[in-house]
């Protein structure tokens, strides 16, 4: 088992002695080791190149054009149990997913980890179109499944998902919610998941929440099940690196805690405005590129969403065309890459965020997007012009992988803080995947093995754990930049 990220001789001298035994968690907490899906971003030639990034541009737009309706309440959260919940996660930096179970008997399910929505919903044993080669959720397996008879639908601009409204037990990392209200969905359009994810998991506030259901994450810090009122989330970055394989270590995501080896100096927070618990919504004080100030594209500071769900960072249109006039040789896309913006390969260019005073940046790495030629690249920002009450700006992975970011309850807000040696070492990691497990029994994707343990853990063999020692001890001393 991997325990929430200790230092290395401890984590070898323990080796021996717990080989066998069930995870033990921190007092403080559950840490949830994040593996993640990887695309090289050299394509083979220009319309490859653009029909990826026509697809992910679609999904931020399509993302942010939701809509809302039906309702229920969950069961009592249970208190903290014993288990260290591992997650895994999905391709080329473009998302990033864990794992959780539901019913009883429990079955596992990965599940994207999306702070830019408030439902959990999973494709449907019934689904009939959107999900091919998935793993659907069985109400009939489950002795506490409760279907609610609800009409549950997310309306968006490119495509929809449908489906019913149900509750039943749900566990993830050792936490557990026994009547969780979700949406069991068996039409899904616009391409919104890729195999082998099953659904998604919204951690934003309920307002957002299609179902109006409590979110999973609200119902356990207002329950009371975390020590501290928040979760964080640390993501590797493999989307510069060509070999890359289809699944890599994604990073830690942590409930009830932040992991303090994975950062340095102190987590600066920046509060949501009043009354605005919705998105994760913080104030953007200022944009440079190269060092220049830019234009945010309004006066004043501007409220930006913070989404784990989203690779890009999206803004207005005069606002990212600012961005690019600092860079020679930027011109916009059309077609396939409309809404991009194209530059030269060989400059590194350096972006900052600033929120609460303090300026965070961008690697040029993640500001560099993916290769259209050998000399043409697209950066990672792109043009969106939502309107209505959608948040202006979507602050995604590209900005995220170079962070820890914490999402806090009480009081609301979102805080940052620089990633430690440990952290930055994470993205060396070629490890094997761990196997979803409930306690010590394996249950493969949708399997019916019950466990006493409340929750799911990924079992790792010595040879596996050894792998995984020796890379961090490699990627500490290799780290990224």
């Amino acid at each position: 088992m991997i325990a929430p990220m200790l230092p290395i001789s401890l984590l070898l001298a323990s080796l021996v002695a717990a080989t066998p035994q069930p995870a033990i968690v921190s007092e403080r907490g559950y840490t949830m080791p994040l593996t993640r899906r990887t695309n090289p971003r050299v394509f083979a030639s220009e319309d490859e190149a653009g029909v990826w990034l026509q697809d992910i541009a679609n999904k931020l737009v399509v993302k942010y054009n939701g809509t809302i309706t039906p309702s229920d309440t969950n069961g009592s959260p249970s208190k903290r149990a014993q288990g260290t919940n591992l997650l895994v996660n999905q391709n080329a930096d473009s998302s990033y997913y864990g794992s959780l179970a539901v019913g009883t008997p429990a079955q596992a399910f990965q599940v994207i980890l999306d702070t830019g929505s408030s439902d959990l919903w999973l494709l449907s044993s019934n689904c009939q179109r959107g999900c091919a080669a998935v793993v659907p959720f069985d109400g009939t397996s489950s002795s506490t499944f409760n279907n609610l008879s609800t009409p549950f639908k997310i309306t968006y601009g490119s495509g929809a998902a449908s489906g019913y409204l149900v509750q039943d037990v749900v566990q993830m990392a050792g936490f557990q919610v026994p009547k969780q209200t979700f949406a069991v969905v068996n039409s899904v359009t616009s391409d919104l998941l890729n195999s082998p994810v099953s659904g998604l998991l919204g951690l934003a506030f309920q307002s957002i929440a299609s179902s109006r259901a409590v979110p999973f994450w609200q119902a356990l810090v207002q329950g009371g099940a975390w020590d501290q009122p928040l979760m964080s989330f640390v993501l590797t970055r493999f989307g510069n690196q060509a070999r890359a394989n289809t699944l890599e270590p994604g990073g830690q995501f942590t409930m009830g805690f932040v992991d303090p080896t994975m950062y340095t100096g102190d987590i600066v927070y920046t509060n949501i405005p009043a009354g605005q618990q919705s998105y994760w919504l913080i104030p953007m004080t200022g944009i440079s590129v190269q060092g220049v100030p830019v234009s945010l594209g309004s006066t004043g500071p501007v409220n930006v969403a913070i989404d784990t769900g989203t690779t890009l960072i999206g803004g207005p249109s005069s606002a990212i065309a600012a961005i690019f006039a600092q860079i020679p040789g930027s011109q916009p896309g059309s077609g396939n890459t409309a809404g991009y913006w194209l530059y030269p390969c060989k400059t590194q260019v350096t972006v900052a965020l600033t929120f609460g005073g303090q300026s965070w940046s961008i690697s040029p790495s993640d500001f560099q997007l993916a290769a259209v030629s050998s000399t043409t690249c697209t950066g990672a920002f792109f043009e969106l012009n939502m309107g209505g009450s959608a948040p202006s700006w979507i602050i995604g992975d590209t900005f995220l992988k170079n962070v820890v970011s914490v999402y806090r309850f009480n009081p609301p807000s979102v805080g940052f803080a620089n990633l430690s040696s440990t952290a930055q070492g994470l993205s060396n990691i070629n490890a094997p995947v761990p196997t979803p497990t409930l306690g010590l029994s394996p249950v493969g994707p949708g399997g019916k093995n019950g466990g006493k343990n409340g929750g799911i853990d990924h079992s790792w063999n010595i040879i596996q754990l050894a792998a995984l020692l020796s890379a961090l001890a490699v990627g500490a001393l290799n780290v990224l930049v």
